[in-house]
């Protein structure tokens, strides 16, 4: 098993796949991100709550950080968590919750 240490699942994909990855990222970023009806702060939010309420945990550490790279606060990505509890369900906002913690603890060491 190789020893890389891939900071989100897409760096893993990148190397697997790159294929696959070209074809994500042209459009995802030339069209969607740069589209300039969102800001990329709101586009941040959708995105985190997205993962969030569909469980998908593995590239929400890379989302978080971006988010705050786009503006968010901790304190507004908190709120956004325990909003989504109510909606997306409790199990989904406790693991968002763990793995935002664990991802801003990291940040700050």
């Amino acid at each position: 098993m190789s020893k890389t240490d891939f900071t989100s699942p897409r760096a893993a994909a990148r190397a697997f796949t790159p294929r696959l990855s070209e074809l994500v990222e042209h459009p995802l970023y030339s069209s969607v991100w740069s589209d300039p009806d969102l800001s990329p702060r709101d586009r941040s939010l959708i995105t985190i709550a997205s993962l969030i309420a569909l469980g998908h945990t593995d590239e929400l550490p890379a989302h978080l950080l971006r988010g705050m790279q786009n503006g968010l606060s901790k304190t507004e990505l908190a709120a956004a968590i325990t909003h989504l509890a109510f909606y997306a369900g409790f199990p989904a906002a406790i693991s968002a919750s763990a793995c935002a913690n664990a991802t801003f603890s990291q940040d700050a060491a």
